[in-house]
């Protein structure tokens, strides 16, 4: 399964900002490399469909140049990502991790790491 290139997109441009702070439009797309740089069109929808979601804000205009930050940090989209994902896979989390386990993506350690937190989260028994 191929994950939509605008959603991709849209995680691409918040790297941007939550990595270089408040910028135009045509500076993040001028951060992409230029072999893979998406049109300044693409990029313009994506803030839009951004500011939509209130991910993104204007902080400024310069000239006719509007400049935008993120409004929601890295770790509070990863969580809402993550949420949706496991609403889309409920009940079948053994197939997920099976997944990431067979493609590399979760390790041994990383499994000590969920084990700790399950065992910590999970309620005391008499």
């Amino acid at each position: 399964m191929v994950i939509p290139k605008h959603r991709k997109l849209q995680w691409r441009v918040m790297e941007v900002l939550w990595t270089r702070g408040a910028l135009s439009a045509r500076e993040v797309q001028e951060t992409f490399p230029e072999n893979d740089r998406p049109s300044y069109d693409s990029v313009r929808s994506i803030i839009d469909q951004l500011r939509q979601k209130k991910a993104i804000r204007q902080v400024r205009k310069v000239s006719k140049s509007q400049i935008f930050e993120a409004a929601v940090s890295r770790d509070a989209m990863r969580a809402d990502l993550i949420d949706d994902f496991g609403d889309l896979v409920a009940g079948d989390m053994g197939s997920v991790f099976a997944r990431l386990v067979q493609t590399g993506r979760l390790t041994l350690d990383d499994l000590k790491i969920a084990r700790k937190i399950v065992a910590a989260e999970a309620p005391a028994t008499n």
